[in-house]
């Protein structure tokens, strides 16, 4: 199936350097990550377009068939002008719904209000760095659910290996040594850059922090990477798609999904 979605596009070049298996089929593509069975948005099924309720069943089946052993559903829907109401169907069914907004820009410029004191540079790869993002990002998610600290280890591994191989760059904001705000860019292909989850600890937000490490690692992507576009998917309602809009990033398509944490 043509991708037609610069978010999902991006998404799938980054799960596939990241040694997801992506199976393409005329009507849907199958996403596996079998080293990390939990990671919702690494097992999932991508579809050309929201099914009708009536379908739901068909749906749930090809789910069962493709990724036996999966405990959770996630689906998402190639439809890059559709809207949050396309997903009754699977809302009225106990999935959480969601309509994110992908942004893109070609160039990007300082933040409002830019944080002069943090020390912004990438990773490096010595292990204190990554054990580092590890902590972040519990500490983002309020240490996560059961299970959730084993996902954690695992992400930040294979963010690790796309470092190393130089098809992606993770970035950081130290604020005297400690990591206070990180994000990662990959490369997608066809001088396309995306953009990876920007996370604040929540004792530094506020500081213009993660808007100065956006506009740092853009500019760096743009110049190093050899990339023309940048791309990112954010919440509309999170703090974090302000973010990018304050650096130059404009609102250009809808990213539609649906999950359910266990069947």
């Amino acid at each position: 199936m043509e991708v037609l979605s610069r978010g999902w596009q991006t998404d799938l070049a980054i799960l596939t350097l990241s040694g997801s298996r992506v199976e393409q089929h005329p009507t849907y593509v199958v996403v596996r990550t079998p080293d990390n069975p939990t990671y919702r948005w690494g097992n999932f099924l991508l579809l050309r377009r929201t099914p009708l309720r009536r379908d739901l069943d068909l749906v749930e089946d090809l789910f069962s068939r493709e990724l036996p052993g999966i405990a959770h559903r996630t689906y998402g829907f190639d439809d890059p002008d559709g809207s949050r109401a396309d997903l009754h169907a699977f809302a009225d069914a106990g999935f959480d719904v969601e309509a994110s907004v992908v942004l893109t820009a070609t160039a990007v410029h300082p933040p409002p209000r830019p944080n002069a004191s943090a020390e912004l540079r990438p990773l490096a790869g010595d292990d204190d760095d990554w054990a580092q993002r590890v902590s972040l990002d519990l500490a983002c998610h309020d240490g996560g659910a059961d299970g959730f600290a084993d996902f954690t280890r695992r992400k930040a591994a294979a963010e690790r290996r796309l470092t190393e191989r130089g098809d992606g760059t993770w970035y950081g904001a130290f604020d005297s040594g400690r990591l206070v705000a990180t994000m990662g860019v990959v490369r997608a292909g066809n001088r396309v850059a995306r953009f990876q989850e920007v996370q604040t600890h929540p004792e530094a937000r506020g500081r213009g922090v993660a808007g100065s490490l956006v506009h740092a690692a853009g500019s760096d992507a743009l110049r190093r990477l050899g990339a023309t576009t940048l791309v990112t998917v954010a919440d509309p309602d999170h703090h974090a798609i302000r973010i990018y809009r304050s650096v130059g990033f404009v609102d250009s398509e809808v990213q539609l999904m649906a999950e359910r944490a266990r069947v």
